[in-house]
C-alpha cells in the first residue's frame, strides 16, 4: 500500500511542528508539504530546529503555493477564523483535520458569542464531525471534515462522558478546574507569556468566560443530559501539560470502576489505582490520559484528576489518533510514545 500524502498548514506553531514530530514516525506517511505564510522560503531547521534533519526535503511555502490534488489529508493548525476560508476553498479535493476552534461547536450563534465573529462556512460546519477519538470512532471513520478537539476540553470530557452515559452522575453542579503549560498559549510573542511573567508565577485567566466553555457543554449534552458546571483555567510555569480537577458529587468507589470497565481495551487512558494520582510529568510527550479517583471528606463527594499532554492528545497526538481512524491504520500507529523523564 502506497504511503498517503500529508500537507501540514500552519507548520510553524507549537502544534504543527508535534505534528510534525509524530509523522515522522508513522511508516504509512509521507509528509509532501508544510505552510507558513509568514515564514514562507525559510527551511524547516530554522524555524524549528532539529526537524530539519527528519525532513531535509522540506521548506515552508505559502498556503496558496501548494498543490493539494496530489495529497490525501491536510492538517490545518491555522488560528480560528482563518480556518474556516482555507477550509471553505479547499473543502471537496481532499479530507481534512483541523486543529482550530471553527468546526468544533455546532451552534453557529455559540460561536459568534464566544469567538466575537459570524462563521463563515456554516454549511461546512454542520457536516464537520468532532473528533474525540475514543466516542466518536464510527463517525470519523468517513468523515471528509474533522474538527479536533481542544485541550482543555479533552482533559475533562474524558473521565466525564462515561459516568454521564452510564448515569453514575445525578444531577448536580461540578466544579471544573484546569491548569496548563504555556505552549497552550501558542507561539506568538506576547508580554504577558515572557519567561519572568510566567517564571515563578501562577494564575487564573479566561474566568467564566474562557472559550472552551461552550465546547465543554455540547460534548456533556452530546453524551447525555449534560450538567451544570463551572470551569476556570490556570497558567502553569512549565512547558506542556494539563492538569485538570473535578469536584462532583457520588462514590470515588463506583466512578473509579465506570471509567476502568469503560476504558479497559483503550490503549491511551490509564485509570488509575486507589491511592496513585494523575500527574502531567507521566504523561509529557505522549497521547495518553492518566485518570486517577479520590474521595473527599465529606460522604458522597469526590474529585477525579485527570493528566494530558495539551500538545500530544490535547491537540497534535489525538489529530493523528484520528487519522488513523479515518485511514483504518491501527490507533496506536506513531503514537506509542514514552513519557519524556525527567
Amino acid at each position: 500500500m502506497a504511503a498517503i500524502k500529508v500537507v501540514v498548514f500552519g507548520a510553524s506553531g507549537y502544534t504543527g511542528a508535534e505534528l510534525l514530530r509524530i509523522l515522522a514516525l508513522h511508516s504509512e506517511v509521507e509528509v509532501v508539504a508544510v505552510s507558513a505564510d509568514r515564514r514562507a522560503g525559510e527551511s524547516l531547521d530554522h524555524v524549528h530546529p532539529g526537524l530539519g534533519a527528519i525532513y531535509p526535503h522540506l521548506r515552508l511555502e505559502k498556503m496558496e503555493d501548494i498543490a493539494l490534488d496530489q495529497a490525501d489529508v491536510l492538517f490545518c493548525a491555522l488560528p480560528h477564523g482563518t480556518t474556516q476560508e482555507v477550509v471553505s476553498a479547499v473543502a471537496g479535493q481532499i479530507r481534512i483535520i483541523d486543529l482550530s476552534a471553527d468546526f468544533r461547536l455546532k451552534n453557529v450563534d455559540e460561536y459568534a458569542q464566544w469567538y466575537g465573529a459570524q462563521h463563515k462556512a456554516v454549511d461546512l460546519q454542520k457536516h464537520a464531525v468532532y473528533g474525540l477519538s475514543e466516542w466518536c470512532r464510527e463517525d470519523i471513520k468517513n468523515t471528509q471534515l474533522l474538527a479536533n478537539p481542544g485541550c482543555y476540553p479533552t482533559s475533562v470530557l474524558m473521565p466525564l462522558i462515561p459516568l454521564i452515559r452510564q448515569n453514575i452522575l445525578a444531577p448536580q453542579h461540578i466544579v471544573m478546574d484546569s491548569k496548563s503549560g504555556v505552549s497552550g498559549a501558542g507561539r506568538s510573542l506576547r508580554d504577558n507569556l515572557l519567561f519572568n511573567e510566567v517564571n515563578e508565577n501562577f494564575l487564573a485567566y479566561g474566568i467564566g468566560a474562557h472559550r472552551h466553555i461552550p465546547e465543554i457543554d455540547q460534548g456533556l449534552r452530546m453524551a447525555g443530559e449534560g450538567c451544570s458546571f463551572s470551569f476556570t483555567p490556570h497558567l502553569l510555569p512549565i512547558g506542556r501539560g494539563i492538569l485538570s480537577t473535578i469536584h462532583l458529587q457520588g462514590s470515588a468507589d463506583e466512578i473509579r470502576s465506570c471509567l476502568k470497565q469503560s476504558y479497559e481495551h483503550e490503549p491511551f487512558v490509564q485509570i488509575l489505582q486507589q491511592g496513585e494520582t494523575a500527574m502531567t510529568g507521566a504523561v509529557r510527550g505522549t497521547n495518553n490520559v492518566r485518570i486517577s479517583v479520590h474521595e473527599e471528606r465529606q460522604k458522597d463527594r469526590a474529585v477525579i484528576v485527570s493528566a494530558i499532554d495539551n500538545l500530544v492528545k490535547g491537540a497534535s497526538g489525538q489529530a493523528v489518533q484520528n487519522m488513523n481512524i479515518m485511514f483504518g491504520f491501527p490507533e496506536t500507529t506513531a503514537l506509542k510514545l514514552t513519557p519524556l523523564r525527567p
